[in-house]
């Protein structure tokens, strides 16, 4: 990759962070002659984030060539992102990623996916304001994000995953999902504690973190498979919508998003489609509607047909990781029969 990397020497001390602008709100700041929104020069950051000559650690700075809108991501990006992560892994004690946050639980899931046996922290943030304005939250994300990537306990990383923060919290990137577009609140994570909370003291929550205690070597895999789709069912969902939709040409597995604890229609249209598309060699997976909760396949009558077709348990995974695994497991090419146990396995906390 033909990046430059800027480096800004905030205290000289062992611990080095790597921050990799992908572009997002965090990133512009308003030209106040115009009003307009322009993109920030990160050779300039201690300029205008002097805060950060407070943490001991040495800040370096890489962006994409092209920084995007969050809204314009896709696989390309991740596997650019992803190579580096893996291209400075060894020179950093840490990674913090800024990206716009419309689709940070979607790349940041991904990365958690495709970065096999990862043992440093990777921590994506954002802001819903720009870095200029006066009420903005980009500063203290910026801030505490870094911050979080250089701890340290007996000369190891702290955490060892991918996560994500956003206004005061800190998220297994895995678990969050975006709730609100207006708030500063931007994020949650329904069905997994925080694995942190900024306040007056930052507060880790160590029985929430992963445990890894392996030296494997950091591995990217870079074979995403995208032929994948998501079709949310509601009431007067038609049998030629469902058929077109497992129609598509290539399509290998499909998130179908139920009702409640992973409830469907039992009309016979709906079993008989989706017994042809598995037939047919496509993946499904069964994930709940419901913000919070999980699928319990056979729990009510109206999920027993589905439990009875072997469709897949997406159990309390979010909508956005469960596109970024199946991408990753549809991408290792592995046997059908073993693809249902890996799916419905949790491999990197995703999942209970």
């Amino acid at each position: 990759m033909d990046f430059n990397i800027i480096s800004f020497e905030v205290k000289k001390k062992d611990i080095q962070i790597l921050l990799i602008y992908t572009g997002g709100t965090i990133g512009m700041v308003k030209d106040y002659k115009t009003g307009a929104l322009k993109a920030f020069n990160f050779d300039k950051l201690l300029d205008n984030v002097p805060e950060l000559q407070l943490i001991d650690c040495v800040i370096d700075n890489i962006s994409f060539r092209k920084p995007i809108d969050s809204s314009n991501m896709n696989t390309t990006y991740w596997l650019e992102l992803a190579a580096i992560i893996e291209d400075n892994y060894s020179k950093y004690n840490g990674f913090v990623v800024l990206h716009g946050s419309d689709t940070m639980s979607y790349t940041s899931s991904a990365l958690s996916f495709m970065l096999e046996n990862l043992a440093k922290p990777i921590i994506f943030t954002g802001s819903q304001l720009p870095i200029g304005d006066l009420r903005t939250d980009a500063k203290e994300n910026l801030i505490t994000a870094i911050q979080i990537a250089t701890l340290q306990e007996n000369n190891e990383p702290v955490l060892k995953e991918v996560c994500l923060y956003f206004e005061y919290k800190l998220y297994r990137a895995n678990r969050s999902t975006k709730i609100n577009t207006d708030h500063f609140s931007a994020f949650s994570s329904f069905n997994y504690p925080t694995l942190a909370e900024s306040g007056v003291y930052l507060k880790v929550n160590k029985k929430s973190l992963l445990r890894k205690n392996n030296n494997m070597p950091l591995v990217v895999q870079k074979a995403m498979d995208k032929n994948i789709t998501i079709l949310k069912l509601f009431p007067g969902l038609s049998e030629q919508v469902l058929n077109c939709v497992l129609e598509i040409p290539n399509l290998k597995a499909l998130i179908l998003e139920t009702f409640g604890a992973g409830n469907a229609p039992i009309e016979k249209w709906m079993v008989l489609g989706l017994k042809k598309a598995i037939n047919k060699g496509i993946y499904i997976v069964n994930v709940t509607q419901c913000s919070g909760g999980g699928v319990a396949m056979g729990k009510y009558q109206t999920s027993k047909h589905l439990k009875d077709l072997q469709i897949i348990n997406g159990k309390d995974i979010t909508t956005e990781s469960a596109v970024a695994k199946l991408m990753y497991l549809l991408g290792k090419n592995i046997s059908r029969k073993k693809f249902k146990i890996a799916f419905e396995t949790s491999i990197r906390g995703e999942m209970q």
